[in-house]
């Protein structure tokens, strides 16, 4: 199931090798969030994400599933209460910044009542951008791109790609407004 996973395909989560990596996720996330000494964060940082760049900052009570499908950019600031459901990739550019308790959401889960009861998802990614800024609350679904240098209001629900340079806002979110 992992392979199929991380091929993109449908799978169901309750493989033990899955299970076994997201202990493995949790353990290293209970720790992260445990600890004080900046060197040491960014090493356990370093151990549980798939890549993560200097300078970085990911604030405690950060949340993710596996972690190794997380790549991280340089210079990024991720504000307290992050979830990433990483099933799927998710990639954040270099100077990234996101507020209090925004949700990075790959997981998509069957239509079809009998598919969810059998337990089979799949996942598509998400990117953000360079110099992206999402603002406090918001919502990023699976299959998104937020473009870089791409500004989304706080609470915002992002169900579509972003382009670059742009303002959007609301529910779902939509540009009010382009940045030169």
């Amino acid at each position: 199931m992992r392979d199929r996973m991380l091929a993109g395909l449908p799978y169901r989560p309750d493989d033990p090798d899955l299970a076994a990596d997201s202990r493995r996720a949790a353990a290293l996330v209970s720790r992260y969030n445990a600890e004080a000494d900046p060197h040491r964060r960014h090493a356990l940082l370093a151990e549980l994400l798939g890549a993560v760049g200097g300078g970085t900052t990911i604030r405690s009570d950060f949340r993710c599933d596996y972690g190794y499908r997380i790549r991280v950019g340089a210079h990024c600031f991720v504000n307290w209460g992050a979830v990433f459901l990483d099933v799927g990739p998710i990639t954040l550019g270099d100077h990234v910044q996101l507020g209090p308790y925004v949700q990075l959401l790959t997981a998509v889960h069957p239509l079809d009542p009998a598919e969810r009861r059998a337990g089979w998802q799949h996942a598509a990614p998400v990117t953000i951008g360079d110099n992206a800024w999402l603002g406090g609350g918001v919502v990023v679904l699976p299959g998104v791109t937020v473009g870089a240098d791409t500004v989304v209001g706080a609470g915002a629900v992002v169900t579509a790609d972003l382009p670059p340079g742009v303002v959007a806002v609301g529910n779902p979110a939509r540009v009010v407004r382009t940045l030169v």
